[in-house]
């Protein structure tokens, strides 16, 4: 079965939700059917297939950030939250 590719929200939507720092806060949905980012009134919630176990789900999210972000995936960097749903990450441009 063909796997469909991560819908994301408009590159310029995303970028706004930088701060100074290059910095993004995203609730994390892992274990999901399909991945996307998608903008909420909190900020960013992303879905993952991944399940949460030896960080493959911080991992998955990591490139589906650096997909979204249009970088490579050595630019994006878990800072805070590694076993939370809660994550911050970092998004060096």
């Amino acid at each position: 079965m063909k796997r469909s590719r991560a819908e994301f929200p408009p590159r310029d939507a995303l970028t706004a939700l930088l701060d100074s720092e290059g910095r993004v806060v995203i609730r994390v949905t892992p274990g999901a059917r399909t991945e996307s980012l998608t903008l909420n009134e909190g900020g960013l919630a992303a879905k993952v297939r991944a399940k949460p176990q030896d960080g493959a789900a911080n991992e998955a999210v990591r490139k589906l950030l650096a997909a979204a972000y249009g970088v490579p995936p050595s630019r994006v960097a878990l800072l805070h939250g590694a076993t939370s749903r809660e994550k911050l990450f970092r998004i060096d441009r």
